[in-house]
C-alpha cells in the first residue's frame, strides 16, 4: 500500500508542477487565459486562444491589466453580424497605438468568436475587436481570432444595435469592466 500511495502522490506532484501557478480554477478553466467582460446586462466570459494568436492574446492581457477597456463603448454593432469595441475614442478610428502582425489561422468565425478588427492592412490590428453574432465564413483566414465567448452571449445579443450598414451606435453600451479571471476580485 505504501509503494502505491507513493506513486500516486508523486504523480499528483508531477501534474501540479507541470501546470503553471494559478493556471487552473476549481472549474477547470484556465484563469490566466479567461476574460471577464462586464457589460450592462451581466458578465461575458471569454476563453482566450493563445494557441491561435499568442501575440494578440498577450497584448489583450496587457491592455486589460492596464484597465484600457474599462468604460470603452461598443461603437459598431450590426444585428446578425457582430459587435465591435476597443476604441477609446468611440469613433472606430482609435486604438492603443501599437499595431500587431496578423496571426491568421484555420479557425472559423462562428457565433461567439472574438476576433481583431483591422484596417485594410492585415498587420494593422491594435486594440479593437469584435464578437460574431452568427457564422461569418467570409472573415475566415482574414482576421485574427483570439478567443470565444463561453458564457454570457445573451448579454452581447442584447447590446444596442447601430444604424444601417455602418452599424454606428448612438448612445452605445459600454464595457463596464474587463479583467482576467486570474486577477478577478469578484
Amino acid at each position: 500500500m505504501g509503494f502505491t500511495r507513493s506513486i500516486i502522490v508523486a504523480a499528483a506532484l508531477f501534474a501540479a508542477a507541470s501546470t503553471p501557478a494559478m493556471a487552473q480554477s476549481g472549474k477547470g478553466i484556465d484563469l490566466e487565459n479567461t476574460l471577464y467582460m462586464d457589460v450592462t446586462g451581466g458578465r461575458v466570459v471569454i476563453a482566450m486562444r493563445p494557441d491561435l494568436a499568442p501575440h494578440h492574446v498577450a497584448r489583450i492581457k496587457e491592455l486589460v491589466r492596464e484597465g484600457f477597456y474599462d468604460g470603452v463603448v461598443f461603437h459598431r454593432v450590426i444585428d446578425g453580424f457582430m459587435a465591435q469595441t476597443g476604441d477609446p475614442t468611440g469613433t472606430g478610428t482609435g486604438g492603443s497605438g501599437q499595431n500587431l502582425d496578423a496571426e491568421f489561422s484555420s479557425e472559423k468565425h462562428v457565433r461567439g468568436v472574438v476576433s481583431m478588427a483591422r484596417a485594410q492592412n492585415p498587420n494593422s490590428a491594435d486594440s479593437q475587436f469584435f464578437i460574431v453574432y452568427d457564422d461569418a465564413p467570409w472573415l475566415d483566414g482574414q482576421y485574427t481570432i483570439w478567443g470565444r465567448v463561453t458564457e454570457g452571449m445573451e448579454f452581447i445579443d442584447a447590446l444596442k444595435k447601430g444604424d444601417g450598414q455602418s452599424g454606428m451606435v448612438h448612445d452605445p453600451d459600454a464595457i463596464i469592466k474587463m479583467q482576467l479571471a486570474a486577477d478577478a476580485k469578484e
